[in-house]
């Protein structure tokens, strides 16, 4: 996703990520993908879209 297009703010997000589960260099992809799921989030409240109509750049809806 462009990252002019994210709501959530790199000084938020450095607010944020320790607050969630997992972390970048924990083994596994549990924390890899987290400020994606969470731009994806805030776009299906804002927008009030189905989750299937999400835009490309967030990956597939029923992943």
């Amino acid at each position: 996703m462009n990252e002019e297009r994210f709501v959530v703010s790199d000084m938020l997000w450095r607010r944020l990520e320790p607050h969630l589960p997992g972390k970048i260099s924990d083994a596994g992809a549990t924390a890899k993908h987290n400020r994606l799921f969470l731009e994806a989030v805030l776009w299906r409240v804002r927008t009030g879209s189905p989750w299937r109509d999400f835009p490309p750049a967030f990956g597939r809806w029923n992943s």
